[in-house]
């Protein structure tokens, strides 16, 4: 994005944002790319690393371990209740930063378009990235443009880039799970994916449900501050709850135990999983984490989750067990028990 940009460059018309559509120029290097990312993507998403105008930021890192994390967004529809493809690709990459107890510091975003996408889309999806950035303190401060003949992409694809400082003393990692933890999510679960699924599928229910897409590093802040100790982070997102507790059983060879009864999922959500055959607990959310921590910091934790508007509905819903096969375990509403496998296949594809 960078290497096109001349603040002092001046264009015979501009660009056509109300009915123009992207063309292979627009990809090419020339003036009518040095005119889109002037036009459009400095305006919305200017900062001074990104007005530095070079091929890439620079800038010095505070104190402390890096993290670094990137995120493909294929995601359709591209604008759906709660939010779109933009505010996504912020909130995403910010939030598998932040699962290592981390403090996000700048974005990267790569933008490939589909040749006839239309100009007032993409000003959309940018502006709301940029507002997204700016909500969350985290700019963007590099990137790159590139765009593919008309039929060969899906009007717009993004990938983002994160990278954060870990303070020292904070030691976060899906390997840390421990007998006897704590497991606790931060809110209701499923929100996300059943949001895409209505718009995709133009389902009609009673009450609109909206994703919960969400940049959590304020929550996993007042988190780590209220329990330093915590041992692992996840947002569960592809797979939802139940892929991302296998994911972390593996890691940390463990098993877990939850209870069907203590997790929190909204009416709506449980009722149109119910309508269409789906298990919320394999749903997508993209503004939800999964923490662990030792049972006696458990109680600590939760208030501080409650405390904070992203964690309002949280909930400890289980514990870690001692299992040689790794198994997630599942005690039901009817006091029954059920194994929580891995997902099979994709449950619902292009979820983010």
């Amino acid at each position: 994005m960078a290497d096109a940009m001349d603040a002092g460059r001046r264009f015979s018309a501009r660009l056509d944002l109300a009915g123009g559509v992207i063309e292979m120029s627009h990809g090419g290097g020339g003036r009518a790319m040095a005119q889109l990312i002037d036009e459009l993507f400095c305006r919305h998403l200017d900062n001074p690393l990104l007005a530095q105008q070079n091929d890439q930021a620079l800038f010095t890192p505070p104190p402390g371990r890096l993290v670094v994390s990137t995120d493909g967004h294929v995601i359709a529809p591209l604008f759906f209740p709660g939010g779109d493809i933009g505010s996504l690709a912020v909130h995403g990459t910010l939030n598998d930063v932040a699962m290592a107890g981390a403090r996000p510091l700048y974005l990267a975003a790569g933008f490939i378009l589909e040749e006839g996408f239309p100009l007032a889309d993409l000003e959309r999806i940018v502006a709301s990235m940029a507002a997204a950035a700016n909500a969350a303190g985290v700019p963007v401060v590099t990137g790159d443009t590139k765009v593919v003949e008309r039929g060969k992409g899906d009007g717009c694809f993004i990938t983002t880039t994160g990278i954060g400082v870990v303070p020292d003393g904070v030691e976060i990692s899906g390997d840390r799970a421990r007998p006897g933890d704590a497991i606790l999510v931060s809110g209701t679960l499923g929100d996300h994916g059943v949001a895409i699924l209505s718009q995709r599928e133009s389902l009609g229910f009673e009450t609109e449900i909206g994703s919960d897409s969400a940049a959590l590093h304020g929550l996993v802040a007042a988190m780590v501050e209220a329990v330093p100790d915590i041992h692992c982070l996840r947002d569960p997102t592809r797979g939802g709850l139940a892929t991302t507790l296998n994911e972390l059983a593996r890691q940390s060879g463990v098993g877990m135990q939850i209870r069907e009864a203590a997790i929190p999922i909204h009416p709506a959500v449980a009722a149109a999983c119910e309508l269409l055959g789906l298990d919320a607990l394999y749903v997508a959310n993209e503004g939800k984490l999964v923490a662990i921590c030792p049972a006696a910091q458990a109680e600590r934790l939760l208030a501080a989750m409650r405390a904070h508007p992203l964690g309002a509905a949280a909930a400890c819903i289980g514990e870690v067990v001692e299992d040689p096969h790794g198994f997630v375990q599942m005690e039901t509403r009817f006091g029954g028990q059920r194994i929580v496998d891995w997902l099979a296949g994709d449950q619902l594809p292009r979820i983010c």
